[in-house]
């Protein structure tokens, strides 16, 4: 069965280029210039979900929200916006919302705000906080906001690290053996310095690597062949 996406929104050009790209990938689309024309047609449907703009004219996204629910939808709902608003954010999410940051540092998470409309907090877990809304919702912090592959996770190990680390220490010691000074500029990672990193990590692997034929540098060097 073919999935049916609705898209709401009162921007032609979103429409029509967002429509385009879901019609490409095979959804079935249906388009909507703004909030009452879809409640207007609203019929349930368990294999659709919808794509519902914030800003729009006549009644905005967050008020469309709350219509299907009191109709008691079931569909997923997707909230788009070009606007940062923090404060729409929360209000558009559902109970036992779960929020992470896949960014870099906690204040891309408004956590004041998010404390501001708690009534109050509990950490269920480790990196794990629960934030009991005012308004009776749930909603869980995880690893305080902050990078989440660091904070609640092993987002550098040293098995991914490690060849950062060789290459950092094989450059040092190849400056501290120049007997003259670079000139300032930027300096790409000697060849044989990333070649001898990438042969000692896959050697600890017990990875071989192909040697090229004289007959393949040829083909890889020259311009007379291919396309």
């Amino acid at each position: 069965m073919t999935k049916t996406i609705f898209l709401v929104d009162d921007d032609d050009a979103i429409r029509h280029s967002a429509s385009f790209m879901l019609r490409h990938a095979g959804y079935t689309v249906k388009t909507y210039p703004d909030g009452v024309s879809f409640l207007d047609a609203y019929e349930p449907n368990d294999s659709a979900c919808i794509l519902l703009d914030v800003r729009m004219p006549v009644m905005d996204g967050l008020t469309v929200q709350q219509a299907l629910s009191e109709r008691g939808n079931k569909m997923p709902i997707i909230v788009l916006t070009g606007h940062g608003d923090v404060s729409v954010a929360v209000q558009a999410m559902k109970n036992g919302a779960i929020v992470a940051n896949s960014g870099h540092f906690n204040v891309e998470i408004d956590i004041p705000y998010l404390e501001s409309m708690a009534s109050g907090k509990r950490q269920i877990r480790p990196s794990v906080e629960e934030y009991a809304i005012k308004d009776g919702r749930k909603m869980y912090l995880l690893g305080e906001g902050r990078l989440i592959n660091l904070a609640a996770a092993e987002g550098h190990p040293s098995s991914v690290m490690d060849m950062s680390f060789a290459n950092q220490a094989l450059c040092i010691e190849y400056l501290a053996g120049l007997k003259s000074a670079l000139n300032q500029d930027v300096h790409p990672v000697p060849d044989e310095i990333d070649n001898t990193v990438a042969k000692l990590k896959l050697s600890s692997l017990g990875i071989g690597i192909d040697t090229l034929t004289e007959e393949q540098k040829k083909y890889l060097e020259s311009w007379e062949e291919g396309t």
